[in-house]
């Protein structure tokens, strides 16, 4: 398994220093806060398209001194977070969250919608950041992809018999859907896709779209929704992610879809490790 070390250069801004600690605090929230808001959109980064992504878990083996940019890896290990692939961004200068944003989103969007990471820490001091993305290595033991798959539909329908906010959409509690095996097959090889070729994407290598991946493995139904994860490990964290952001939430709860396919697929040599796929679908 690779490991990918990149240490960014950092950016100077001629702006004025902070307040107190508690403010650098708020601060560091706020900026967590700012960037998942962020990802949760589509963008445009460095002249590509962006898919929604689901947010970044805050992760405190993250917070590293701001004045201490040594070895990453070297980092990591002594706080004990088993990371395969971690980057690091310094700013200089900003005075708050708000202008920590604008600096992230003029020069290293690429960094911050980059689908593989998976935890965020921040660090502030003074004028001073240090934010830190990385994907922790695979931990948990799954099984098959239809195991997973029919996991995935036992809490989605979970999360559907509960009323929900999903951004600013509402939701009433609706009917479980049921599984399909046309869709999960459909499913499964999109994750397939996505892990052997590296890419994170509801568009192929090919252009086709989920409605045209569903169509040619024989699905009949008459609409096709599809959400996607990467670097998760785990069920739980795939569907709390989903649920945290509010399109992939709203095609969760969406009351016209009634069937499920869902499935995973794993290449370590891709960027991510682990790619998720559940398509939904309306008869």
């Amino acid at each position: 398994m690779r490991l990918r070390l990149l240490l960014l250069p950092a950016v100077t801004l001629s702006l004025g220093l902070s307040g107190s600690a508690s403010a650098a605090a708020d601060d560091q929230s706020q900026l967590i806060e700012s960037i998942n808001a962020y990802r949760s959109q589509p963008q445009r980064c460095a002249n590509q398209a962006s898919p929604e992504l689901p947010p970044l878990n805050r992760e405190p083996r993250l917070v590293l001194p701001v004045d201490n940019v040594g070895d990453l890896q070297q980092a990591l290990v002594r706080a004990a977070y088993p990371m395969v692939n971690v980057q690091a961004i310094s700013l200089s200068g900003p005075r708050d969250a708000q202008a920590a944003m604008q600096a992230i989103r003029e020069s290293f969007c690429q960094v911050v919608l980059d689908p593989q990471f998976v935890d965020i820490g921040i660090n502030r001091q003074a004028n001073q950041w240090r934010i830190v993305l990385a994907r922790p290595l695979l931990s948990a033991r799954l099984g098959d992809w239809q195991a997973e798959g029919q996991q995935l539909l036992v809490q989605i329908n979970s999360a559907r018999s509960q009323p929900r906010q999903c951004g600013g959409q509402s939701f009433t509690a609706t009917a479980p859907l049921t599984w399909n095996a046309t869709l999960g097959s459909a499913a499964q090889e999109h994750s397939r896709a996505m892990a052997n070729q590296n890419y994170f994407d509801h568009k192929d290598h090919d252009g086709r779209t989920p409605a045209d991946r569903a169509e040619l493995a024989g699905y009949a139904g008459q609409q096709v929704g599809e959400n996607i994860a990467a670097g998760q490990d785990t069920v739980r964290k795939v569907v709390d992610g989903w649920l945290a952001s509010p399109g992939h939430c709203a095609n969760l709860m969406n009351p016209t879809y009634s069937e499920l396919g869902a499935a995973y697929a794993v290449d370590p040599k891709s960027d991510a490790g682990i790619y998720w796929t559940a398509m939904f679908g309306a008869p």
